[in-house]
């Protein structure tokens, strides 16, 4: 895949920008301290989905079958955009919370550290 060089005269295209996604955008999500996802999974979704609807219709489905998934109390969930803390608007849509195309957010949930607290 080429990559953004920091080499002069680097002539490779880059081939994972937004305009090849018919309409939708990446959007990284990692969930801190649960070992059991070794990485952020990456989805394709529309810029206009609610916020909401990425934690009920993206996230339950990649998540659901963690033990942990459905004692997440949401309202105190931790978020980060790019390593920086994020409030996110969950009536608002994803580009409104100011997500654009390979943003990684990640999500911490106080009181909850993996299977038998393996992620502490």
């Amino acid at each position: 895949m080429p990559v953004i060089a920091l080499n002069p005269g680097y002539s490779g295209a880059i081939q994972d920008t937004e305009d090849k996604f018919h309409g939708n955008r990446l959007l990284y999500v990692c969930w801190d301290n649960h070992l059991l996802f070794c990485a952020p999974l990456c989805f394709p979704l529309p810029p206009d989905m609610p916020f909401a609807a990425l934690i009920s219709n993206v996230l339950t489905g990649a998540y659901g079958s963690h033990p942990d998934f459905a004692r997440i109390d949401w309202a105190k969930v931790q978020w980060l955009d790019s390593g920086k803390p994020f409030k996110p608007d969950f009536d608002k849509s994803l580009a409104e919370n100011g997500l654009v195309h390979k943003s990684v957010i990640r999500f911490r949930t106080p009181g909850l550290s993996g299977i038998q607290g393996s992620g502490s």
